[in-house]
């Protein structure tokens, strides 16, 4: 599924403005061969934790071709990963970096970058099938960790379209920072501020308030079904 996510053309705005941004490039990475296409998810195929993000981010995954990988949000994100013991190490600069994941999947619900960072509701929808065949494909999954609003809204869409359940209400899923959610089947959801500069670096989301985040997704995972 990854080979065909990379391979993906459904969206002709978001693959010329990633197309664009690899021929372009920032002024730091002129030197860099950019990824410039949809972003694989990375991760453990037998994981019981899985992180749902947004999109890549221009010069981070777009460049790189791994989520979280190069850019701020990840720098941020995976030393909380490490420290929850998800992680092999607590910095992600390449896909050659040798980083590895366990119990944890990364992925988002959007998989090129968007032009400010905001994908448009078809592209959301176009991008949804591959949500919905990598949920059903991992198959030990038990807890789902939202990095944001858009984040959670895209679970929500996933629930509604691959569950009879009429009963689900969206008022039920409120984001909130820390906010705990029950999933058919047992499954869980935290929700999480999103990593970004703009939440990390006012102080909005702190190193604790993420880690704790993961440590309860291990909590959950670990617990008797």
């Amino acid at each position: 599924m990854n080979a065909e996510i990379v391979d993906c053309e459904r969206c002709d705005r978001l693959r010329a403005h990633c197309t664009n941004i690899a021929q372009v490039r920032r002024r730091a990475y002129a030197d860099q061969e950019y990824w410039g296409k949809p972003v694989p998810s990375f991760g453990d195929p037998g994981a019981r934790v899985l992180i749902l993000g947004l999109a890549p981010g221009a010069h981070g995954s777009n460049r790189t071709g791994r989520p979280f990988t190069g850019d701020g949000s990840g720098d941020f994100l995976f030393p909380a990963l490490h420290e929850a013991g998800f992680a092999s190490q607590p910095t992600a600069r390449s896909r050659e970096d040798g980083m590895q994941l366990r119990d944890l999947w990364i992925t988002s619900v959007v998989r090129c970058a968007p032009p400010a960072n905001k994908p448009t509701p078809e592209e959301l929808r176009n991008c949804a099938p591959w949500l919905d065949r990598e949920f059903a494909a991992l198959t030990r999954l038990r807890v789902v960790v939202c990095l944001g609003r858009i984040a959670l809204d895209g679970l929500f869409a996933h629930l509604r379209r691959t569950l009879p359940d009429e009963s689900l209400v969206r008022a039920d899923f409120a984001f909130a920072h820390g906010a705990e959610f029950s999933l058919p089947g047992g499954r869980r959801a935290l929700a999480s501020y999103h990593p970004s500069l703009q939440n990390t670096n006012t102080g909005r989301l702190t190193r604790p308030m993420l880690l704790k985040i993961f440590l309860r997704a291990r909590q959950l995972a670990e617990a008797q079904p």
